[in-house]
């Protein structure tokens, strides 16, 4: 049996907000939280979206918050306000959590090599190995709850969180689990790291401007999101509060070029996410772009993006939610899932901040600066990584 599978649980931990609230506050406002970076120094590029004033021990035990990586943490936190969020807590083999990372634990993993190698120590701390490792956030939010159902970690560079939500979905759809917690979370900022970033150039030298024409590249940012599936018709059922429908899901690999993105790859996956969900473009009323503020990434997008949609691509609303919370890398297209479905439930799309000019290139709606008010029924979420693995999620408002 082929179920509807609705969101009835959203937690969010990130740069403009520590909750989901706070979170969609700022982005409905437009205000980007793209900071001076307090968490490193001495780079060539000195602003991030960091998650600002965090203490675990707001939320942890002290010994617990010392067991687990920033990145863990993160997830955890988000996870505890989706499921309080959704008003029951699933357990049992019958339960996924299925998340995606790009980096896992590079805070705890920077600092041992540190000390191995800077101070010369000789040692690591024992817990290195279960605070860096990827799989940790699904492995501590599995034992949250009880849940021995399926649960494993994605990790496909900046569409990890797509994927996983996209492949949480199709378990719930198909009946294979009655529920999943599904998201990402990263906490990119650790020196070593950050350097490979810088050696890259694509970090902007001041902010996050995606389609501008003057944009000068990405900005970084950490956090986490998570959702709580469940099928429609328990949700309906228990009186849920349903923030939305996970109606479709597409992937697509560019088979291309490891950094430089292929537009016949990300329509690839587009279509493949309207077909699964059996919904035309023409029914699209809001894209939440990949828009990281690259010059490649951007106008080969919005080729995708024409691709598509064809004649009414200009007038389609597309806004990159990038521009306030960073580019949070295998959490990205958590943060923006969530963004898409808070957007499709309040009748608010989320602009583009920080756009100045319009680039001929690009040529969308790009929703400037100010949030839009607008009745939309459908919407996708875009996310398309280095290795040209490309991943996209069809959401549709509740009903």
């Amino acid at each position: 049996m082929m179920h509807r599978v609705a969101v009835t649980g959203i937690g969010v931990m990130a740069a403009p907000g520590r909750t989901r609230a706070t979170f969609w506050e700022s982005l409905r406002e437009g205000r980007s939280a793209i900071r001076p970076m307090t968490l490193v120094n001495g780079l060539r590029f000195s602003n991030a979206a960091e998650v600002p004033e965090y203490c675990a021990t707001e939320y942890l035990d002290p010994k617990e918050a010392g067991m687990l990586d920033r990145f863990t943490q993160f997830a955890l936190i988000a996870a505890r306000e989706a499921v309080a969020d959704c008003g029951v807590t699933f357990t049992g083999e019958r339960t996924a959590v299925v998340t995606g990372t790009s980096a896992g634990g590079k805070t705890c993993e920077d600092r041992e090599f540190e000390s191995l190698y800077a101070r010369n120590t000789g040692r690591v701390h024992p817990l290195t190995i279960p605070r860096t490792m990827a799989n940790a956030a699904t492995s501590r939010i599995a034992l949250e709850y009880g849940i021995t159902g399926p649960s494993y970690t994605v990790s496909t560079a900046c569409a990890s969180a797509t994927h996983a939500i996209g492949q949480a979905f199709w378990m719930v759809r198909h009946g294979q689990v009655d529920a999943a917690i599904a998201g990402g979370s990263e906490a990119p900022f650790s020196m070593g790291f950050l350097k490979a970033w810088e050696a890259m150039r694509i970090v902007a030298p001041d902010t996050c401007r995606p389609f501008s024409r003057d944009r000068k590249g990405l900005i970084l940012g950490e956090g986490a999101a998570m959702l709580m599936l469940e099928p429609l018709e328990r949700a309906r059922a228990r009186g849920a509060r349903i923030w939305g429908e996970i109606a479709g899901f597409g992937m697509s690999s560019d088979a291309h070029h490891l950094t430089q993105p292929l537009a016949g790859g990300a329509a690839l996956a587009m279509r493949a996410a309207l077909q699964d969900a059996n919904v035309t473009p023409e029914a699209v009323g809001y894209v939440n772009a990949h828009g990281t503020g690259t010059l490649a990434n951007d106008a080969t997008e919005a080729q995708a993006i024409r691709e598509v949609f064809g004649g009414r691509a200009e007038k389609v609303p597309v806004s990159s939610t990038k521009s306030m919370h960073g580019h949070a890398l295998g959490a990205a297209g958590a943060l923006e899932a969530a963004a898409t479905l808070l957007a499709l439930h309040d009748g608010v799309l989320p602009p583009t901040a920080n756009f100045t000019e319009a680039d001929p290139e690009c040529g969308l709606d790009v929703i400037p600066n100010a949030a839009r008010a607008a009745a939309v029924e459908w919407a996708l979420s875009n996310s398309f990584a280095f290795g040209g693995l490309n991943a996209v999620l069809v959401f549709r408002k509740a009903s």
